[in-house]
């Protein structure tokens, strides 16, 4: 039975909930998984650092010994260099010193740059839920990622009750932030043939409630790596419009599982919605092939054999 820790810097969201689920699920296969809670300073520019800062000492006075340190997002590997571990892997959803880049300045965005090629050398391997991702740290870095995609618990969705469609609703579920381009489609917003719901700070079953109700799901991100919104509105037969950013095309395939537009452009992200409420048809034959697409391919009963495997490939 292998001991494994699962470091994340939280564990809700798109990289933490992925990171829980897989513990939730190793745990059922029969593994013996602890995740390491880390307190950190609830400030916008502190959390980070202080995570980092607080889960190394963590690291430092811990004396369990494990096979895998499995850490998610690389603030997680200062508390990860200083665990006992056989093997110890990093998994990034995202070029990190480019999200830096991207939320704070390019100052901040050279120290992250400059720090993700020294701490990367600290882990046995790293890897990636998107080929994006995989691609941009093997172009920019020269590091190999191994793909290991992130999955949805369905079983999560036998709690949801019935919900009645709410005619026209769309919806938005993410933070409320730049990254995710929330603020386009707000712009946008009076010159959309719907109203516009927004799910920033919902517990999960109740932003599930809503995204049931709706009649499309608008992802308006300026960049992104496997969102698992996505794949959840899959599952629960939503149809998608996302702009065409970083692992989303992985995800849909324009007029087949979803609806692709640019990034930064408003009007073509309006006509797409506004198109999209007129043609039912449409909405019906992108749910029913990206529905068929999650549950072939992005569910645990398939992933998990290939985290198993990585694991023990690794320790062999």
């Amino acid at each position: 039975m292998l001991k494994i820790l699962i470091i994340s810097p939280r564990y809700t969201g798109g990289i933490g909930g992925h990171a829980s689920m897989l513990a939730s699920k190793l745990i059922e296969y029969g593994f013996d998984v602890t995740k390491m809670n880390v307190p950190h300073i609830p400030i916008k520019n502190l959390k980070n650092p202080s995570f980092a800062v607080f889960g190394t000492l963590k690291g430092l006075f811990s004396r369990e010994n494990y096979d895998i340190v499995h850490s998610f997002n690389l603030p997680s590997v200062f508390a990860m260099r200083y665990t006992r571990g056989r093997k110890k892997i990093l998994s990034l959803h995202g070029v990190f010193s480019e999200q830096i880049k991207t939320l704070h300045s390019s100052i901040l965005s050279s120290i992250a740059s400059n720090t993700e090629t020294r701490v990367l050398k600290w882990v046995d391997r790293l890897t990636t839920d998107s080929h994006a991702t995989q691609k941009s740290y093997k172009t920019k870095l020269g590091y190999d990622l191994e793909y290991l995609p992130s999955a949805i618990d369905t079983s999560k969705f036998n709690d949801l009750p019935e919900i009645r469609k709410i005619e026209n609703q769309i919806v938005y579920v993410g933070r409320d932030s730049y990254e995710k381009g929330i603020n386009i489609l707000r712009k946008i917003e009076p010159e959309i043939n719907g109203k516009v719901v927004y799910c920033t700070n919902l517990p999960w079953i109740e932003a599930m409630k809503t995204l049931s109700a709706s009649v499309m799901l608008v992802v308006p991100s300026r960049m992104e790596s496997l969102p698992t919104i996505i794949k959840e509105a899959f599952y629960l037969k939503i149809p998608v419009i996302a702009t065409n950013v970083g692992g989303i095309p992985e995800l849909i395939s324009h007029n087949e599982t979803g609806v692709l537009v640019d990034p930064e452009n408003p009007k073509q992200l309006r006509d797409a919605i506004n198109n999209l409420i007129e043609k039912k048809d449409l909405a019906k034959r992108l749910t029913l092939n990206a529905y068929d697409f999650v549950t072939k391919n992005l569910t645990w009963d398939s992933v998990l054999p290939k985290y198993i495997k990585f694991y023990e490939n690794l320790l062999a």
